[in-house]
C-alpha cells in the first residue's frame, strides 16, 4: 500500500510565534525526546526545552518553553547561524530548511534596517529561542513525515512593540516585510499588540502555501504562545493526508515568459537564482548559452510564470542578478495535461511520483529527483536503481 501524502496546516486563528508553531507539532505527537536528541546534533548549548499540557479557555494544548540558561550568548550574525547548522549532523533537509528561514528573515531584516545581510545581528534574526524554534520546527516536520504545509490568512495586530531599536509599529517592519514578500493574505485582528512574531514570518514565508488543502485530517494539535487573551492565544495545527483531486482535465492557460540576458555571472550565482526563482513559484527556469556584444559569451535566463506572478518574479530577477532589465513576454497560450502527485514504496523508502494523464489514460510516470537521490545517498545505491525501483511501484 502507497504511504500517505501527510501535510499540514496552521490554523492562525490567534497568530503564532515560533514556539506556538513548534508547540502545536509536540502537540501533534511529535516526541520531546526525539526534538532534543535532534537539536543535540547541533553544537549549541546553555538552553534546556520544557513541553507542559495546558487548558486555556476550554482548549488542551502544548506550551514549549525554551529556557535560555547562558549568562550571555555570543554574539552571532547570518555566517554564524549557516557554520552552526552546517557544522551539525542534521539530516540534510533539515540543515537546508532551517538555513533557508534564517536567511529569509535576515534579508528582511536587513532591507528594513538598510544594512547589509552579513551585518544583521543576531539579536535581529533570533537567539537561542529562535535557533531551537526554526531548527526545531524542521526537525518536527522530517519527524512527522509532512512533505507540505499550508496555512490560513494571517491576522495582523496593532499598536506598539519594544525592540532592539526603539518603539515600533505592530505588525514588526520585519513580519511585514516579510509577508510582503510572498503575498501572503492577511486580515485584521482585534489583538492591541504583536500577534505574528518575525520568526513565525519567516517560517510562514519560506514553507507554507496559503490556502486550505483537501485533507483527511488524522490529528489537530494545539501550540500555546505566552501572551494571555480573552481568548485562547494558540496555533492550531491539523496534520492528516491530502486528497487526490480528481485530475482536471487538460486546458489552455495563459503564462508569461520573463528573461534576461547575463554576461557577468557566475554559474553559483545562476544556480542560486534558479533555486530562488522556483521556490517562489515559477513553473519553470532555464539557462540558453548565448553571445551578445562584441561576441561576449552570456546566458538567457529565462523564466515560465503566472500572469499574476510575472511582475514578483520579474522583481526577484532585478534584486538578485546584476540585469538592469527583465523583459516580460504578452500572456501566451499553453496546453496543459493532467498530473498527479502520489506517494509509492520502494524498497529503500517512499518516492513521490508524478503522472501524466491525458484523455483519461496515464502516459508518464516521473519519479521525484530530490526522493531518490536522498535514498540512494543514505544506502549507497546507484541513483538509476532507485529511478527504477519507484517506476516499478507506480506501476
Amino acid at each position: 500500500m502507497d504511504s500517505p501524502n501527510i501535510v499540514l496546516y496552521l490554523d492562525l486563528f490567534s497568530g503564532a510565534s515560533g514556539d506556538m508553531l513548534l508547540g502545536a507539532l509536540l502537540d501533534l505527537g511529535l516526541p520531546l525526546e526525539t526534538l532534543r536528541a535532534e537539536l543535540r546534533k547541533m553544537p549549541l548549548s546553555g538552553y534546556t526545552l520544557e513541553a507542559q499540557r495546558e487548558v486555556r479557555h476550554g482548549l488542551s494544548g502544548t506550551r514549549l518553553h525554551v529556557h535560555d540558561l547562558a549568562q550571555e550568548q555570543p554574539a552571532r550574525h547570518l555566517s554564524d547561524v549557516r557554520q552552526l547548522i552546517g557544522a551539525s549532523t542534521l539530516p540534510d533537509r533539515v540543515k537546508v530548511t532551517s538555513v533557508a528561514v534564517f536567511e529569509r528573515l535576515a534579508r528582511a531584516e536587513a532591507r528594513v534596517h538598510g544594512v547589509a545581510v552579513d551585518e544583521v545581528h543576531f539579536h535581529e534574526i533570533g537567539a537561542v529561542d529562535s535557533l531551537v524554534d526554526i531548527v526545531g520546527f524542521a526537525v518536527g516536520l522530517e519527524a512527522l513525515g509532512v512533505l507540505q504545509v499550508y496555512a490560513s490568512p494571517v491576522p495582523l495586530g496593532s499598536g506598539t512593540i519594544e525592540t532592539a531599536h526603539g518603539l515600533l509599529p505592530v505588525p514588526a517592519p520585519a513580519t511585514l516585510t516579510l509577508l510582503a514578500e510572498v503575498r501572503a493574505p492577511t486580515r485584521p485582528h482585534p489583538a492591541q499588540t504583536e500577534i505574528i512574531t518575525p520568526t513565525a514570518a519567516a517560517l510562514l514565508a519560506e514553507l507554507a502555501r496559503f490556502g486550505y488543502p483537501p485533507m483527511r485530517v488524522t490529528a489537530v494539535g494545539y501550540g500555546f504562545g505566552q501572551k494571555e487573551f480573552p481568548w485562547a492565544n494558540a496555533v492550531r495545527a491539523w496534520l492528516g493526508e491530502a486528497l487526490a483531486e480528481k485530475a482536471e482535465p487538460a486546458d489552455e492557460s495563459r503564462v508569461v515568459v520573463v528573461e534576461c540576458n547575463l554576461d557577468d555571472t557566475t554559474g553559483e550565482a545562476l544556480g542560486y537564482v534558479q533555486e530562488r526563482l522556483l521556490a517562489a513559484g515559477a513553473l519553470d527556469v532555464w539557462f540558453t548559452p548565448i553571445y551578445m556584444k562584441k561576441n561576449r559569451p552570456a546566458v538567457l535566463l529565462g523564466t515560465l510564470a503566472r500572469p499574476e506572478q510575472a511582475q514578483e518574479l520579474a522583481r526577484l530577477i532585478l534584486r538578485e542578478t546584476s540585469t538592469l532589465g527583465v523583459r516580460l513576454s504578452a500572456a501566451l497560450e499553453r496546453l496543459v495535461a493532467e498530473r498527479q502527485t502520489r506517494e509509492v514504496q520502494t524498497p529503500w523508502g517512499s518516492v513521490r511520483v508524478k503522472e501524466k494523464w491525458l484523455d483519461g489514460r496515464r502516459w508518464a510516470v516521473a519519479p521525484e529527483y530530490e526522493d531518490c537521490a536522498r535514498l540512494a545517498r543514505e544506502q549507497g545505491l546507484p541513483l538509476a536503481h532507485v529511478y527504477e525501483a519507484a517506476v516499478r511501484a507506480a506501476g
